[in-house]
């Protein structure tokens, strides 16, 4: 059964600010389910009284389906390429062992007997508040992160969202390990270092296909835009010069002859006037 919030409860002033922060809403993000499902049941029961808690309840019915379409589509995979085997087995090996690691710390701490520590009640009430924390996490927000990267395998956002989270688990469980070291028995001490160890194991194995999914990702992406570059260089259209060579004969025009001009009137003889005498030729 999972473990909810009460007013007494003041992990948010003990833990580091980052990671009980991020544990926190971790921890409300994978409870968001039970919280529809209760307003459903009071949905059942406004729908037997007046008509109108009838009709309170079909608004808060819509009300809850908006909110639920808004929970759901992370939930939702879409389909993507085959993963191959060796990734697909990685990736199966590695959820296994942090499932095995995960119960054994929870039953480890649930082992603890923090009242027996000989040490301030302050002390104890912040190992206390470390351990309420690490065991949330743990029980409720880690297997819907490992469920997410189970079913995503080759994510790169689902791989370091578990690795953001082992990192935070790996924080404040070593201040419960520090503090079970100084304060509690041995056997209590030598169990959770050992847990701690593993969870540490798991967080550098994570990080490690990180980084190759990210090269391999990063080729990818290159491949892409090579193949989009040469796509972009064949559909542009080459532009050549085109020379039109017109061998037909234009016809000629016509050359039009010129007409003489008719003599004026200055140039014309007057009538009745002599002709002009010839001179005589020499012998």
């Amino acid at each position: 059964m999972a473990v909810g919030y009460s007013r007494e409860d003041k992990s948010y002033k003990q833990l580091p600010f980052t990671n009980e922060l991020f544990l926190s809403l971790t921890h409300f993000a994978y409870r968001r389910k039970p919280l529809v499902s209760w307003v459903a049941s009071k949905i059942d029961a406004l729908m037997n009284l007046n008509s109108r808690s009838r009709y309170l309840a079909a608004v808060v019915a819509i009300l809850v389906s908006v909110a639920a379409a808004q929970i759901e589509p992370a939930e939702q995979q879409t389909v993507a390429a085959p993963v191959p085997y060796a990734s697909l087995s990685q990736v199966t090996s590695l959820l296994a062992q942090l499932e095995q690691q995960s119960q054994a710390t929870q039953i480890d701490l649930a082992k603890l007997r923090i009242d027996r520590w000989k040490t301030d009640s302050t002390s104890k009430r912040q190992a206390q508040s470390n351990v309420e924390s690490v065991t949330r996490n743990l029980h409720d927000a880690l297997p819907g992160i490992m469920g997410e990267l189970r079913a995503a395998p080759e994510s790169l956002v689902s791989t370091f969202k578990l690795y953001r989270n082992l990192d935070a688990l790996y924080d404040v469980l070593g201040s419960v390990v520090e503090s079970t070291g100084a304060f509690g028995s041995k056997d209590e001490f030598q169990k959770l270092a050992n847990d701690l160890t593993a969870i540490e194991g798991s967080r550098r194995s994570f990080a490690d296909r990180m980084e190759t999914l990210a090269g391999t990702k990063e080729v990818e992406l290159t491949k892409l835009r090579t193949q989009i570059h040469s796509a972009q260089q064949a559909s542009v259209p080459t532009t050549t010069k085109k020379v039109v060579v017109d061998d037909t004969d234009t016809p000629k025009k016509p050359v039009k002859k010129a007409v003489p001009k008719p003599p004026s009137a200055s140039n014309k003889p007057a009538a009745g006037a002599p002709a002009p005498a010839t001179p005589p030729k020499t012998q």
